[in-house]
């Protein structure tokens, strides 16, 4: 053939393995090509692809003399792209003319009979393997996209499942690919062995994995479906569960999955060597302690004769980092070296200090806060700009930002400073969250029934962390209309001031019937609150408070009593009694609590006192304390403590106010009772029954056991738990007879806010008791 009087014609398959092959064998077909000098350059067959693109690639431009040799580089170059399916060369006399045939591109990628992902993250993944929207179509790399899928399944447990992939020609030289999904079922644990356990039961150590053969409630919490993620998980919890019991040189030495033929059971063996278990010989410190070595001593947990534990040395080496970057030493390095003694069974151990470099802070600098003003988040920093860098107090200030309230995440970091190795800048970064509300909602109680309720509540009133409230509620027995302005920082030393006015309209429970008893009460408060450590504050206030009381025939002789005591003749119906009281309160708060909607650890503590001055006409005294303390143990679970006293008492010659009574029952004191119901009695004739009106005193104490719903994990959000409570409400004369219950119940955060069901059993109730087992009560709003 001869090379430039007839067309010349080099074409080839992209077939990556023989692309060697093929080069060589068009090399052959050109040798007899005679070269030429190229006055011109075509590219004929192009889409998508630019013609600055190809000329890129060739070895020869206009101007050069073209061989056999630059014609073989040219179209290897082209294929070599990617972009290309077929390339030929022609010579029409010194016209170089390049033809090309695109491969086709992918339009869209689509997924049929997928569940178990969601197909966006799908998407996202196969671009790792080159499969993706605007990309050049390529047959093998379709291929690796259906095993990539098919390992994807797998790793669920889903060895069942089968990928297909169809690729469909669309116009302008394009390919829809499909990719057709049976997934099949998840294959099932049948059975898990251990190997080599000795000292340990197989029962023991199947009882720290998350993967079991299945229960009764495997049907909710899918722990007897297999899945390589969490059976790596339950792996890394079996070799903690050793060491954290002295077996220093605990190894898993192999872990065999077995599938059934039908790929829908799973088989484990776990093979371990548990090896001795060692006891502490020795612990000491070396390395530069900065002269604190008995301070850092003191840290560490593993005491000479204790069991090896490596929960406890890291905890120690956490302390020790943490004790060091409170005094500015913010990278410092703990490196444990063990020296083992396996003849004896014993380890020393020598935790080598490295504290590097002191730190300090050059800048605090802020972002993401785009409506918060950035002295509102100054000041709740105990980090200080051209301070020591103080680790301590980098944890605390998180913890301010975020009892704050007005942001969904809060990260503080460090950044180097370049060319000062002893300077760090803090960066916080917050994510705003909305702080504004106006809100109609709806809810029901046990108590009250329907409940309607509307407000417009803004937390972070432009910018400034103050906050404003208008809010209105109305059920069967309360309507409240208040509102209220908190100011967190009334003084820049951290006074805060609480404000409000409201309107209050009662029918004291169980005569609520009586369309003509009511009390109603105007007031207003003024509250501050002084801190003087990071959890303690004291706070004392004043006000104005107007209680009108309306009698009738049917008002319960209590309340008549209360009535004649203050001004209504006997016998005291109908009518209407107005009395003012302006009270002083004064108090005390330690919140050492790690949240306030869902504690888990810490406590709680608080002292309240209010005094009715003689300036008005209501002259008594109330004095309340409480005490809260959880405990967290493994596994979401909770144990915690609530004590309640309450005393009032009246001085002068009136008696004490019937208004200011404490109610104990119900929801939040005693389950199992109603609501209000212990304590003093009176036979209401107008409904044959007993019937409780408070107490001056009370007593209140719950003990209650919280923990995950089964197959939940450890979800805070819906949680069951047990109580015992006791307590009552007591008159002028305390007797200490406290009623209790015992029970069950479940609580949830749910869309309508706070639920929390119970069902309470009294515990040597009398007839005279209003028992109400089963109680319920939801957030008021939605």
């Amino acid at each position: 053939m001869n090379f430039l009087t007839s067309p010349l014609r080099i074409s080839t398959r992209l077939i990556a393995q023989l692309l060697l092959v093929i080069t060589a064998a068009l090399s052959l077909n050109i040798h007899a090509a005679e070269s030429f000098v190229v006055k011109d350059i075509r590219i004929e067959g192009l889409q998508r692809v630019e013609p600055g693109t190809v000329f890129s690639y060739l070895s020869v431009q206009v101007g050069d003399t073209f061989t056999e040799e630059k014609g073989g580089d040219a179209i290897k170059a082209l294929y070599s792209t990617g972009f290309f399916r077929d390339v030929q060369i022609q010579a029409q006399g010194d016209i170089l003319i390049v033809i090309v045939e695109e491969r086709p591109t992918v339009s869209r990628i689509e997924f049929t009979g997928m569940k178990e992902f969601d197909q966006e993250i799908v998407r996202k993944s196969l671009k790792s393997v080159g499969v993706a929207e605007a990309r050049f179509y390529d047959k093998a790399i379709i291929d690796k996209a259906e095993q990539e899928l098919k390992r994807q399944y797998v790793g669920k447990g889903m060895y069942a499942a089968e990928v297909v992939a169809t690729v469909t020609p669309v116009e302008r030289n394009q390919v829809a690919i499909y990719f057709n999904i049976d997934e099949g079922p998840v294959a099932k644990i049948q059975e898990i062995n251990f190997i080599g356990n000795e000292v340990f039961s197989e029962s023991t150590l199947k009882s720290e994995m998350q993967l079991k053969t299945g229960g009764w409630l495997s049907w909710y919490s899918k722990d007897n479906l297999y899945s390589k993620q969490k059976l790596t998980a339950d792996l890394e919890t079996i070799r903690s569960y050793y060491l954290n019991r002295g077996y220093l040189e605990f190894v898993i030495e192999s872990t065999q999955v077995s599938i059934t033929p039908d790929k829908k059971g799973v088989y484990l063996t776990i093979s371990i060597k548990e090896g001795k278990k060692f006891t502490v010989k020795g612990v000491r410190v070396a390395g530069d302690t900065l002269g604190k070595e008995a301070e850092l001593m003191q840290l560490i947990t593993l005491k000479p004769g204790d069991t090896f534990s490596s929960a406890k040395l890291t905890e120690s080496t956490k302390a020790i980092a943490e004790i060091l970057g409170s005094y500015g030493y913010a990278f410092a390095t703990i490196n444990p070296q063990p020296d083992v003694r396996r003849e004896q069974a014993e380890v020393d151990l020598t935790l080598v200090i490295d504290p590097g470099r002191r730190i300090y802070v050059r800048n605090v600098n802020i972002s993401g806060n785009a409506k918060t003003r950035d002295i509102v988040i100054r000041r709740e920093m105990r980090q200080f700009e051209s301070s020591w860098f103080d680790s301590d107090k980098i944890d605390l200030s998180k913890k301010r930002l975020g009892r704050m309230g007005y942001f969904t995440e809060t990260d503080i970091t460090t950044e180097d400073v370049p060319g000062s190795p002893d300077q760090v800048d803090v960066k916080v970064k917050v994510t705003e969250k909305p702080t504004g509300a106006v809100t109609i909602g709806a809810g029901f109680s046990s108590t009250e029934k329907l409940i309607l309720s509307a407000g417009i509540n803004q937390e972070n009133a432009f910018g400034t962390g103050t906050s404003v409230g208008l809010n209105f509620s109305m059920g069967k027995v309360n309507q409240n209309l208040a509102f209220s302005n908190y100011d967190p920082y009334f003084t820049e030393d951290g006074i805060s001031r609480y404000t409000d006015l409201y309107y209050r309209s009662a029918k004291p429970l169980y005569y609520a019937g009586d369309p003509n008893y009511q009390i109603k009460s105007v007031g207003s408060n003024i509250k501050f609150g002084v801190p003087y450590t990071e959890v303690d504050r004291v706070f004392f206030g004043t006000g104005i408070e107007a209680f009108r009381i309306s009698t009738s025939s049917n008002t319960p002789q209590p309340y008549l009593n209360y009535a004649m005591d203050y001004g209504i003749p006997s016998p005291g119906y109908p009518g209407t009694l107005t009395t003012y009281n302006v009270p002083l309160t004064v108090g005390w708060a330690r919140d050492g609590r790690d949240s306030a909607l869902i504690p888990s650890e810490g406590s709680l503590q608080q002292l309240s006192g209010e005094v009715g001055t003689p300036v008005g006409d209501l002259t008594f005294y109330r004095l309340f304390g409480q005490y809260q303390k959880y405990h967290s143990f493994s596994k979401g679970n909770i144990l915690s403590f609530n004590g309640e006293v309450g005393y009032g008492e009246a001085y002068g010659t009136k008696p004490f106010p019937i208004t200011k009574n404490y109610y104990v029952g119900g929801i939040g004191s005693v389950r199992g009772y109603a609501p209000g119901s212990l304590g003093p009695q009176y036979y209401n004739y107008n409904i044959g029954s007993y019937q409780a009106t408070g107490g001056q005193s009370k007593i209140v104490s719950n003990v209650e056991y919280t923990f995950p719903v089964p197959g939940s994990g450890v979800d805070k959000t819906l949680r069951l738990f047990t109580f015992v409570d006791g307590g009552n409400a007591f008159g002028e004369n305390i007797n200490l007879v406290l009623k209790y219950s015992y029970g069950l119940g479940l609580s949830w955060i749910s869309p309508l806010g706070p639920l929390k069901f119970s069902y309470g059993i009294p515990y040597k109730s009398l007839p005279t008791d209003n028992v109400q087992r089963l109680q319920f009560q939801v957030g008021t709003a939605f």
